[in-house]
């Protein structure tokens, strides 16, 4: 049958119509119905890492307020790797029952349910943010830590052990396990935590990373860890379902990572089979000057996107649906990642698309307040 050029034409046309923020993005063999993600973001309410109602709710609202990707906070591989004993986490099979039950809910509402598979290094065993500062005191269920260097995040932190070899080795099966189960649990979306300071970040970063085995020195080698991890999780993880990493694109202190060394990074995760880079920074060092104002990390993305060719994704004080959009118009970044914007309006795309002017499908529960 022959192609009408006529409706190949009109589909262009009507494409370049949409606002960059709300056309389709397909990642493998997902399509996501638009460009915003909800970025992962810690809600310190869990026990033993079991999903609750209010991840339900929080997750869920994201999807029926609009958003094409909804991730779950940093979700922790083994116990230990959790940032604080309310950390959500996916190393137990008990697990998937609840993360099923959400993953499903925001299918439903037409979005992508994303995990976020994280160890938290030597940033673990901490107190979470509105019960404590620093590390958790013994009696208040305090662990051992690991690090590839036992290097502190800072005075009020765990002191951290040195992972050996065949420690490293049980870490990237405990991120192919998760994989299995987040694939069980029904998430068409895995993101590797690999940045913030957490483990992944520690050993990219010459800051934290004072090994002189192969997992340390050469850039090649401080990037063995997420390599290794990103192949382990490609070889459970199907095909046609994307895989992002999320990385510090700079450490914002001298001799730490910078934007070359994360644009080194994303060419060689190309090569490995990962779609998206969602670009953040910092995180690695407690002292370090962070010069914050809006969108201030979208140049790390825009350089990832140019340079390493590779699809990204842009966030850091993002609020403004005019922003978020010209972001994109620039092509400095494919998708706008949101968190806490979300945090105070979970509706965020359906007010964005009406002020860019953009007809998107509500809710049906919700159309009587449409207009």
């Amino acid at each position: 049958m022959q192609s009408n050029p006529g409706s190949t034409v009109a589909s262009k046309q009507e494409e370049s119509q949409i606002a960059p923020l709300f056309q389709a993005l397909t990642l493998r063999g997902i399509t996501l119905r638009n460009r915003i993600a909800v970025a992962s973001m810690c809600q310190y309410s869990s026990s033993d890492g079991f999903a609750t109602d209010w991840h339900l709710v929080h997750l869920g609202s994201r999807a029926v307020g609009g958003a094409a990707l909804v991730l779950t906070e940093a979700t922790a591989v083994e116990e230990r790797g959790r940032i604080s004993p309310q950390d959500l986490g996916i190393y137990r099979d008990e697990h998937i029952e609840m993360l099923s039950r959400i993953t499903a809910f925001i299918r439903e509402q037409g979005a992508v349910p994303g995990v976020q598979l994280a160890h938290a290094g030597r940033k673990a065993s901490t107190y979470r943010p509105w019960s404590g500062q620093g590390e958790l005191k013994a009696g208040d269920g305090r662990w051992n830590t690991v690090a590839p260097s036992a290097v502190r995040f800072s005075d009020s932190y765990p002191q951290p052990a040195e992972l050996s070899i065949a420690e490293i080795a049980e870490i990237v099966q405990r991120f192919q396990d998760a994989a299995r189960r987040a694939l069980q649990a029904g998430f068409q979306v895995i993101e590797i935590h690999a940045a913030h300071g957490y483990l992944v970040h520690e050993f990219l970063s010459p800051l934290s990373n004072k090994r002189e085995d192969a997992y340390g020195g050469t850039p090649e080698n401080r990037m063995r860890l997420l390599i290794e991890i990103t192949d382990a999780i490609r070889t459970v993880w199907p095909d046609e379902l994307p895989l992002l990493v999320r990385i510090s694109a700079s450490d914002w202190t001298e001799g730490g990572l910078t934007i070359n060394d994360s644009v080194a990074i994303a060419h060689e995760l190309k090569k490995h089979g990962v779609d998206l880079i969602d670009v953040s920074s910092g995180g690695n060092v407690a002292s370090a000057k962070i010069p914050l104002s809006p969108g201030y990390q979208v140049p790390f993305a825009a350089a990832i996107r140019n340079e390493a060719q590779m699809t990204t994704g842009a966030v850091g004080l993002i609020t403004e649906p005019t922003h978020a959009n010209e972001i994109l118009r620039q092509g400095q970044a494919d998708m706008i990642f949101l968190a806490r914007e979300l945090l105070r309006d979970p509706y965020w795309p359906l007010h964005a698309a009406r002020e860019l002017q953009q007809e998107i499908t509500w809710p049906d529960q919700y159309t009587r307040a449409k207009l």
